[in-house]
C-alpha cells in the first residue's frame, strides 16, 4: 500500500482527539480510513513496574509497549493485517482475545504520547496536535473514567493531581512542538477537520513512488 497516508493524532486526554479522529473518519468512509489507538497497548498489569492500579503512571511512555505498537503499526503500512491487543480498562490487563485489523489507506495514530514517541512519529505523514483548556480536559475525563470505567471521583481527581498533570507538562505538551497542524476544539472544529480531509484526499490522488 504505496499510497499509505499514516497521521498522529496527539493531545491532553479529554482535548476531543477520539472526537477528532471519528469526524475524520466519517467524511473520508470507514472503507479508506481506521482508528489506530495507542491506548491499545498498555502493558498488562503483571509488566507494570507497581502492581497497585492506584500508583501506576498511566500517562507516561514507560507504561505502554510502544515498540509492539510502532511495529503493528509498520506491518499495517505495508499492507498486511495485525492482531491488535485488547486492553481492559477495568481490569488493567489484556484481554486473551486481539483484535484484527485490516490495513486501509488512512491510518489515523492516536493517543496522548504519539506526538512524543519518535518510534510512532517517524511513520507519520503528517502530525497533529488537538490543544484544549485544562478545565474542559479534567471535565471530560472526569465523565469517560467514571462513565466508561467505573471510576470514583476522588480517584479520577487524585490520579489527575498526582500523575496526570505532571504528565502532560512533562511528555504531552512539549510534544506539541513536533506538530504540522495544531487544532484547538477538536472534532468541533469543522474547519480543522475540511482541512485535514482534503489534505488528504489530495495525497490519496497523487501517486507516491
Amino acid at each position: 500500500m504505496h499510497n499509505t497516508i499514516v497521521i498522529g493524532i496527539a493531545g491532553g486526554s479529554g482535548s476531543g482527539k477520539t472526537t477528532l479522529c471519528r469526524r475524520i473518519i466519517e467524511d473520508l468512509g470507514q472503507e479508506r480510513a481506521m482508528l489506530f489507538q495507542h491506548d491499545a497497548y498498555y502493558f498488562d498489569l503483571d509488566r507494570m513496574p507497581v502492581r497497585d492500579p492506584a500508583r501506576i503512571n498511566y500517562d507516561h511512555p514507560s507504561s505502554l509497549e510502544t515498540a509492539l505498537c510502532a511495529e503493528q503499526l509498520r506491518t499495517l503500512r505495508s499492507g498486511h493485517a495485525v492482531a491488535q491487543p485488547v486492553y481492559d480498562f477495568s481490569t488493567h490487563r489484556r484481554t486473551a482475545e486481539t483484535r484484527p485489523l485490516d490495513p486501509k489507506p488512512v491510518i489515523l495514530v492516536e493517543g496522548i504520547l504519539v506526538l512524543a514517541e519518535a518510534a510512532l512519529r517517524e511513520h507519520m505523514d503528517l502530525k497533529v496536535f488537538v490543544d484544549a483548556e485544562a478545565d474542559i480536559r479534567i471535565l471530560r475525563r472526569m465523565q469517560r473514567d467514571i462513565d466508561q470505567r467505573g471510576r470514583s471521583l476522588h480517584s479520577v481527581r487524585e490520579q489527575y493531581y498526582t500523575t496526570v498533570r505532571p504528565s502532560y507538562e512533562q511528555f504531552v505538551a512539549p510534544s506539541k512542538q513536533h506538530a504540522d497542524v495544531i487544532v484547538p476544539r477538536g472534532g468541533e472544529n469543522q474547519a480543522a477537520v475540511d482541512v485535514i480531509v482534503a489534505y488528504v484526499r489530495a495525497r490519496l490522488a497523487t501517486p507516491r513512488h
